[in-house]
């Protein structure tokens, strides 16, 4: 991991960028930062950095400063996990004040009150600055709109940071803030994750609350940080863990706190791994598959027992593409103005009539048979590697032009290994793991059939402490 730089004293906004939020919230509750100079710093980045990438949708420059003054007073959350922490959120979530434009202009009121998710995050003490930039209603694995423009990969400008939250990736990766906000219903936060070179867990289904939604696309959708370090990960699932009466999905209980987990040795564990792609017709980039082959190797060096795996994998899409239709239908049909929705995003509301509940309803049955299939695959092994994406990160602009059917076909390659777990509502975590020739990041995914992501983020800081990534993409 790449040096932290000195908090001994006030007066070192240049350095908060790369300071984690482990590191950020500690000198906050112990007075050698202020949660209002962190705040400060975080809105001088984003007016540096924001204008070459396009990842924020809208600030609350004075509203966080408030709030920041208000932490500093002894507010709530002063000596909280995350205190000061400044947080960027994704557009389908609610923030207090804020329209959730959901990636489009179909809303224009804003929210009553925060998610709650966010005021989660806020009781922590947790500071939000920004909501950020999503393709319309997440439908694609590339962060591209209409209403927004195209977000852009702080490793390249010429990059797609993937999707759909492109936007909490591009922000974190260039030094932002140190956690964003998005949510995953095929891949959407460990494909950015992967594209941007920093962390994104795919959580158990049930894992952190929806709230004051039942769900997030049916079953298939989860929320979630993106973060530099698997510490910051851990850190924020466990403030943001646990459900309530009005989610449909509730997991079982971790054995132990994230955090704590990441600090531990794993021990020696069972660890197949394997490139075949789980659909077919899609093909694993070389450059992706040297770098999962290399983190294997690596996993081996640390004492595990690493086996190439031939996974016959289970079809999952029966089971992911009603519930997909269904989603999107039934999320435009919330908006306010739905007339202001992208051609493409109403016509996949209009292809949807078919997803009817019984149909719906088969496709989630469908899923638990994927489930049972994929874990009776997987049965004695504590672990799966796969690459995180087949491609690398793609040319900006493959929605141009194409209708939903196209820009669906052209999404595959980008949600081939992540989408399956969605669909089965196993956890899985994108980790930076190297970097391609032309010096873009390269992702790899572990995936565990437990229903506790513990042995992914042991397994997860294992890796990082023998394999630093860099913490902030270089200046472009």
């Amino acid at each position: 991991m790449s040096e932290q730089p000195s908090v001994g004293g006030r007066g070192r906004a240049p350095d908060l960028g790369v300071l984690s939020a482990l590191d950020t919230a500690a000198a906050v509750r112990e007075g050698r930062l202020s949660a209002r100079e962190v705040t400060e710093a975080a809105l001088r980045r984003v007016a540096e950095r924001d204008p070459s990438l396009n990842a924020v949708s809208a600030l609350r420059s004075e509203a966080a400063l408030d709030d920041a003054d208000a932490l500093d007073a002894g507010g709530l959350g002063r000596d909280g996990p995350l205190a000061g922490v400044p947080v960027m959120v994704k557009e389908e979530l609610d923030v207090g004040g804020m329209v959730t434009t959901f990636g489009g202009l179909g809303n224009t009121m804003p929210a009553l009150e925060d998610c709650e998710s966010v005021r989660r995050l806020r009781a922590a003490g947790a500071v939000v600055v920004a909501k950020t930039v999503m393709p319309e209603f997440g439908q694609f694995p590339f962060t591209e709109s209409a209403a927004r423009g195209v977000t852009r990969n702080p490793w390249d400008l010429s990059r797609s940071t993937g999707g759909s939250s492109g936007g909490s990736a591009a922000a974190v990766a260039s030094g932002m803030v140190p956690v964003a906000m998005g949510g995953d219903g095929g891949g959407s936060i460990r494909i950015p994750a992967s594209c941007c070179g920093v962390v994104g867990l795919k959580t158990v289904r049930g894992r952190v609350s929806t709230a004051p939604h039942p769900t997030l696309w049916g079953a298939l959708g989860v929320l979630g940080p993106l973060t530099r370090t698997v510490a910051d990960s851990a850190l924020v699932h466990d403030v943001l863990a646990g459900t309530t009466p009005v989610d449909r999905w509730h997991a079982p209980t971790p054995a132990r706190p994230f955090l704590e987990a990441a600090a531990s040795d794993p021990g020696p564990l069972r660890v197949a791994w394997t490139t075949s792609p789980v659909g077919p017709g899609t093909r694993v980039d070389p450059q992706v598959a040297a770098v999962t082959e290399e983190t294997a190797a690596a996993l081996a060096a640390l004492g595990h027992h690493v086996e190439r795996l031939d996974v016959r994998w289970p079809l999952p899409t029966p089971a992911f593409v009603p519930q997909f239709y269904a989603a999107v239908r039934d999320e435009t049909a919330l908006v306010e103005h739905p007339e202001r929705l992208e051609w493409r995003t109403r016509a996949t509301a209009r292809m949807a009539v078919w997803a009817r509940p019984g149909v719906v309803a088969a496709a989630e049955r469908a899923g638990k048979k994927v489930a049972a299939a994929l874990e009776e695959r997987l049965a004695g092994w504590d672990a799966l590697l796969t690459p995180a994406i087949a491609p690398l990160p793609p040319a900006l602009g493959r929605l141009d032009g194409v209708g939903t059917v196209h820009a669906q076909l052209r999404s595959l390659p980008m949600i081939d290994f992540a989408s399956i777990l969605n669909v089965t509502g196993h956890a899985g975590m994108s980790v930076p793991a190297g970097r391609s020739r032309e010096g873009w990041p390269i992702g790899v995914q572990l995936l565990t059939t437990a229903h506790d992501e513990g042995v992914l983020f042991a397994l997860a800081a294992q890796l990082e402490r023998e394999r630093p990534w860099p913490q902030v993409a270089p200046p472009t």
